[in-house]
């Protein structure tokens, strides 16, 4: 914290112009995160303060961006893998890891709660409900960071989905094609809240929002520089620059800002 605070001092003392001339690094994010336009907002922005071009590398989950950071493909990862962001820094894959925002996930199912999860205030049980009453449930099955998370809530409910289930249904497809099958078929399933606002302008499919606001529906946020011992490529300085920006009062006024089309705020900032 404190290497950060005098980092941010030096920084924001100085005019772009007498920082260095144009820079340029690469970051790995994941394809949601990309086509939620946040990236796209945010990276003028960056440009005007910092004189930084930033590349943008979308890979399919969080797990496939920081294995590009692994790699030194990248210099920045910005990923929603918490837990395994840490594990990674702790084996040395990572440095100057930082905080940046978050999002959330929520549970979706019929208007008529087939499964009576109103009220109930968490995840696992919502999901053991769905299971005894073999309430119909649709998963993307793709292995997506939002398939990973549903992934996790199944397991702490001490037994995955079988496939042979009748009540199950995997998809293998990305956000779109599941909403709308859980819609036709009047199913749970789990989505980010980026992907259900999302369908606002193609019209509610038939769904409502049974459950949110459990810890496990959290989604934490984190930008991550590829340590430079390992990959001598690595464009340290710019990237350093580029987490201090996101973790400034600048950045993290422009996340706040952030919308969508409709007018939804998608993402919380949350540096510390």
């Amino acid at each position: 914290m404190y290497k950060k605070l005098i980092l941010l001092a030096l920084l924001f003392s100085l005019t772009p112009s007498s920082l260095y001339a144009a820079e340029s690094i690469t970051v790995a994010t994941t394809t949601a995160t990309r086509n939620t336009g946040i990236l796209e907002y945010l990276l003028p922005l960056l440009k005007q303060a910092l004189n930084i071009n930033v590349q943008i590398v979308a890979a399919e989950a969080s797990e496939d961006a920081l294995k590009l950071g692994q790699e030194g493909a990248v210099d920045v990862v910005l990923t929603h893998e918490e837990d395994l962001e840490k594990q990674l820094v702790d084996k040395g894959y990572f440095i100057d890891r930082e905080d940046i925002m978050y999002d959330d996930y929520i549970l979706l199912g019929p208007v008529h709660d087939p499964a009576r999860i109103r009220g109930i205030k968490t995840a696992t049980e919502a999901f053991k409900k769905i299971r005894s009453a073999k309430a119909a449930f649709v998963s993307r099955g793709d292995n997506s960071d939002t398939n990973m998370r549903e992934n996790r809530i199944w397991a702490m409910t001490g037994v995955m989905p079988e496939r042979s289930d009748t009540w199950y249904f995997t998809m293998e497809q990305g956000t779109g094609t599941p909403l709308t099958l859980a819609g036709d078929r009047q199913a749970y399933t789990l989505t980010s809240r980026v992907s259900w606002y999302s369908m606002e302008n193609k019209g509610k499919p038939g769904l409502t929002i049974v459950l949110e606001g459990d810890p496990i529906l959290h989604n934490q946020y984190g930008v991550m520089i590829v340590n430079p011992k390992n990959h001598k490529s690595v464009n340290y300085q710019s990237a350093m620059n580029f987490v201090i920006w996101l973790s400034s009062p600048a950045g993290q006024n422009a996340i706040a800002a952030f919308r969508d089309t409709t007018g939804n705020a998608l993402y919380t900032p949350n540096a510390q």
